[in-house]
């Protein structure tokens, strides 16, 4: 008989803390200009796709609507977003302020510096294969579907 590959574990509980650790990464990074990696990303998916509906944010970026409401607040209280009216009355449009462009543009610099620490403490070809594999098992769950740009970062 083959000897079989068998997971080991919680897989839920396996990603969650990778994405703790490495959110705790990103965050040292971020400090320094006032966000953290979660609204640095949030930020830059308004500054490249918006404006944009709220509801399609949610999908290009995975996110329930509860959630992205919650995340977008404190970016529309620091002035970085407006969240104003859409196309009637009952729908809503997110747009990067001037400030916010701004803010992106300065946090693309720690973001950088931050993915090249990464780089070089996991390696780049063990990220290249992490990315790799992250994408495919996201294609499998059908995450992909309204065409989720990773690379808006």
């Amino acid at each position: 008989m083959k000897n079989s590959i068998k997971p080991q574990g919680c897989t839920n509980l396996k990603l969650r803390q990778l994405s703790r650790i490495v959110t705790r990464h990103y965050d040292h990074f971020f400090a320094e200009v006032g966000l953290k990696i979660t609204q640095y990303s949030l930020l830059s998916h308004v500054v490249k796709l918006g404006p944009l509906r709220p509801v399609d944010l949610a999908k290009r970026m995975q996110m329930d609507a509860s959630t992205l409401t919650r995340n977008l607040q404190p970016l529309a209280a620091m002035g970085f977003l407006t969240i104003g009216a859409g196309a009637d009355a009952r729908s809503r449009l997110v747009i990067a302020t001037e400030t916010g462009a701004s803010k992106q543009a300065q946090a693309q610099r720690a973001w950088k510096t931050a993915q090249l620490a990464l780089n070089e403490q996991l390696g780049t070809e063990r990220v290249a294969a992490l990315h790799e594999l992250l994408d495919s098992c996201i294609k499998c769950l059908g995450g992909d579907k309204e065409g989720d740009d990773a690379k808006a970062d």
